[in-house]
């Protein structure tokens, strides 16, 4: 699957935008404050129809303008697809998939797989472990499509064993009936433990070597952490009704998968907690890597990957390793300040676009034979 269009309107600080992606890597390059940024989000708008950066979409609508709009062209081996996202605010957003309305744009085959690499991203590192939770259930789901129904099993058990908690804390119910969910949730619970630990080890290998040749120091290490080590659903059940009384008294459920985390370490030691924000910086960049390589192995296709700014924290070797990762496979698309950032960023090939007053356009500065 190719991105190879991405056409904006009013959105950020983008009126009208319309350019073509390259097969490997783009580079976006131009100024501080230019819109290179507005451009990476809005390209993920478009593949995924919600925002990278921030929760109230109704930021990405430039300012003093109704609505924005993101298209995106597709490339696969069952031909072109056009995908469309259109926000208004206090108005629903509205997709489309080849001119036809869909509710939503994740389930589509024509979408692209996407990875974003952002520097406020970092809270995915330094975050509280509900955020690593959701990108594991993620990456689960991008990896094994047909598993993201156990993540949504299990949510609606939970749910449901919370509402009993409720009505038992009213005094209504009886404890008796508690046993019937406690065994649903278990149950689920078991199978979601299990997608996100055979995720964890299809990454884990792939995260130390990225992370060793990005220059982090130590031994890395990814590490799933479930916060029960139950072997089977009726062994999760009877922990659960073992801390029934205390979930009782907080009213709702404490015990289980939504409470599990991933780490990552260096030398056996967080790096949320005993690492630099360079450090954290290059794991998050390592585990994306370890995503793309798993993913592509999985699915037999490479995610389009975002990487906003990621060159200004890396060194002269570390940007070479990068660029020759991303050279190998998939679509990757980097912003910079400074084309000399991205090593190759004029060899032929490589589409580089320039942002710059509130336009972007092709650059077609000198380029060098590959």
């Amino acid at each position: 699957m190719l991105v190879t269009r991405l056409r904006l309107r009013d959105f950020r600080s983008h009126a009208t935008a319309d350019v073509a992606l390259g097969e490997r890597i783009t580079v976006v390059h131009g100024p501080n404050g230019a819109g290179k940024t507005n451009l990476l989000e809005g390209l993920y708008f478009g593949c995924t129809g919600r925002s990278c950066r921030t929760t109230n979409e109704r930021d990405v609508v430039r300012f003093d303008a109704p609505a924005a709009r993101a298209e995106v062209s597709t490339r696969d081996r069952d031909g072109t697809h056009e995908l469309s996202v259109g926000f208004a605010a206090g108005e629903a957003k509205r997709f489309k998939v080849d001119g036809a309305p869909v509710e939503r744009l994740l389930d589509s085959p024509a979408r692209p797989l996407v990875s974003v690499f952002l520097p406020d991203r970092l809270e995915l590192v330094k975050g509280p472990p509900a955020l690593r939770r959701s990108h594991l259930d993620q990456v689960v789901g991008a990896l094994w499509p047909t598993r993201t129904a156990t993540r949504r099993a299990y949510g609606q058990a939970l749910a449901q064993r919370n509402a009993l908690l409720g009505r038992l804390r009213a005094g209504l119910g009886s404890r008796a009936s508690m046993a019937t969910w406690d065994l649903e949730l278990a149950r689920h619970a078991i199978a979601l433990r299990s997608d996100r630990a055979r995720a964890v080890e299809l990454l884990a290998p792939r995260l130390a070597g990225a992370a060793t040749e990005l220059g982090l120091a130590g031994v890395p290490e990814l590490r799933y952490r479930p916060r029960s080590k139950a072997a089977s659903a009726e062994e999760l059940a009877a922990e659960l009704a073992e801390r029934l009384d205390g979930d009782l008294e907080r009213g709702f459920t404490g015990h289980g998968p939504h409470r599990d985390d991933l780490a990552l370490l260096r030398d056996g030691r967080e790096l949320r907690s005993f690492g630099s924000q360079g450090e954290q910086r290059l794991a998050l960049l390592a585990l994306l890597l370890a995503e793309r390589s798993a993913l592509e192995d999985e699915r037999g296709a490479a995610p389009l990957l975002l990487l906003d700014d990621v060159m200004s924290e890396l060194d002269a070797t570390r940007r070479e390793f990068l660029v020759e990762r991303l050279q190998g496979a998939g679509q990757s698309l980097i912003t910079t300040t400074e084309l000399a950032h991205v090593p190759g960023a004029r060899k032929a090939g490589v589409v580089r676009l320039r942002v710059e007053g509130g336009s972007v356009t092709p650059d077609h500065a000198e380029t060098m034979a590959a």
